[in-house]
């Protein structure tokens, strides 16, 4: 995959379900006040040490507020050699009305 692909909540929920790593680029505040379960709180400050430790083989979904930020940071991880990522359409305001089985709130 040398671009990134848009794919809504239902297709996302079944990649999860199959083993796909999620990376919310949220602020912390947000990202504290619920999530996609098992996502991790991606930055700028931990992307160095998130780039060394991650599978970049396992295909991987990133996560904003509505869908449009996650497009470019799919892309930026694509290049950084990711084989296989995904922005979700519609971001976490989405996921959390059409996922709600898959969220984590505190």
């Amino acid at each position: 995959m040398s671009q990134y692909k848009c794919i809504d909540s239902a297709q996302a929920a079944e990649l999860i379900r199959q083993g796909a790593a999620v990376a919310d680029i949220r602020d912390p505040q947000s990202f504290a006040q619920g999530h996609i379960s098992g996502s991790c709180n991606l930055s700028n400050e931990n992307l160095p040490q998130y780039l060394a430790e991650a599978d970049m083989d396992q295909p991987l979904l990133v996560c904003c507020y509505h869908g449009i930020s996650s497009q470019s940071a799919a892309q930026f991880l694509i290049e950084q050699g990711f084989d296989e990522v995904y922005s979700i359409n519609g971001g976490y305001e989405a996921w959390r009305t059409e996922q709600p089985d898959l969220c984590e709130t505190p």
